[in-house]
């Protein structure tokens, strides 16, 4: 092991795997980007890779020299990613000159502070170390950004587009508004904008009276003293070791039989069922984080309970009552199961029961793509306002504390 604690022979090493992961990741990218065929080449990358890895090693000079090298090998065909003759010389040049650029900037970031020569088992550790993060960097990335992508381009694709090429997901520019004729016809002809405002308003509900009971709920097991309360605070989450699926057929036969079900009011009245013990469960482990004094100085002045729950506690526990909404309505918003189950009729669907409608052979594929776009924008939007909400919130309550 002791052998490879020399920067020679550790530079190499992780450059070569540096190196193909990142032929992979610019393969994807080009592919998806320009609709041709990019793929990386496994005895070329780790074979440039080392060469880049030992130059690292050596000065950031040499790295970039190395970097050129390899970006001109590869237009001759002897990089780390190949194209196909159909592949233009721009793409080509943006394809091999990221990849040696990247693959350069990575490794002189991997190895920087090295010495050229031994290593000490803290300069070989923090060596490997940068080198997993930024694999887990890209590694996770793609996971959470390619699905997306694919999803977004299809949706702005036209059928014939589809048929002729389904793996090309690059984008027509020249069709300007053209592009958005999928979401223009699922608003139009498809009642999206009723699927979008009933999921809107079922989870804003969900969230008021998940809150409304969970407030109060969370307040008693953290800071009252009752018999059971242990008990209780033990058994909150056990009605998710039940799965839904199970409850299924008793809720739709319960619903049928009280005139809910085909209604916005069962779903309302169903969907706090399955939000209010996550959410009485976070609030209270948080409400049990507050120090008690300053509710007890409340109290001490002639506030009432009620009154020091909404004077003292409530604006205290603003990131906490943030985060639990933000979790209850994305489970709202993205609920399936029963507003299949319940929902019938079009006019009362949510998102997620409109999509579903979209899954037949008769409606073109990029209509599916283009209304789990609609399904997921929202939620990225309001995770991302509500994250400033949550900073706000969080330094609001430590000022008052």
């Amino acid at each position: 092991m002791k052998t490879f604690h020399h920067a020679y022979v550790t530079g190499p090493v992780l450059g070569a795997l540096w190196t193909f992961v990142i032929a992979v990741t610019v393969s994807i990218t080009m592919s998806f980007a320009t609709g041709e065929p990019f793929r990386p080449t496994l005895i070329l990358a780790l074979l440039w890779g080392a060469v880049i890895g030992a130059a690292a090693v050596h000065s950031r000079m040499a790295a970039g020299i190395a970097a050129l090298g390899v970006a001109a090998v590869g237009l001759l065909g002897f990089g780390p990613i190949l194209s196909g003759d159909t592949v233009s010389p721009f793409a080509q040049i943006v394809g091999h000159g990221a990849m040696a650029l990247c693959a350069a900037l990575g490794m002189v970031s991997i190895m920087r502070n090295a010495p050229k020569g031994a290593l000490t088992r803290h300069e070989f550790e923090e060596a490997v170390i940068r080198f997993l993060t930024g694999f887990g960097y890209i590694f996770f990335t793609a996971i959470v950004v390619i699905p997306f992508y694919v999803m977004v381009m299809t949706s702005l694709k036209s059928q014939q587009a589809l048929l002729q090429n389904p793996l090309d997901f690059s984008i027509d520019f020249s069709k300007g508004w053209g592009l958005f004729r999928s979401y223009e016809e699922l608003f139009r002809d498809h009642g999206f904008g009723i699927y979008l405002l009933n999921s809107f308003f079922i989870s804003v509900i969900t969230v008021v009276v998940t809150l409304l009971f969970a407030i109060p709920g969370a307040y008693a097991v953290a800071r009252l003293r009752f018999k059971g309360r242990a008990a209780f605070a033990r058994s909150i989450l056990l009605i998710y070791m039940v799965p839904m699926i199970v409850l299924a057929l008793p809720i739709y036969i319960a619903f049928s039989t009280a005139g809910l079900r085909n209604t916005i009011f069962g779903i309302v009245l169903i969907y706090p069922v399955t939000t209010i013990p996550v959410a009485l469960y976070m609030l209270q482990g948080y409400f049990r984080g507050l120090p008690a004094e300053i509710e007890e100085a409340g109290l001490m002045d002639g506030l009432s309970r009620l009154r020091v729950i909404w004077k003292i506690t409530l604006p205290l526990s603003l990131p906490a009552l943030a985060s639990v909404s933000l979790y209850v309505f994305m489970i709202a918003w993205n609920e399936f199961l029963l507003a299949f189950m319940l929902l019938d009729d079009p006019s009362k669907f949510t998102l997620t029961r409109g999509i579903a409608s979209l899954n037949s052979s008769e409606i073109p594929r990029q209509h599916l793509m283009a209304g789990s776009v609609i399904a997921t924008v929202p939620i990225m939007a309001l995770f991302l306002g509500l994250e400033r909400f949550m900073t706000k919130g969080l330094t609001a309550g430590s000022v008052k504390g």
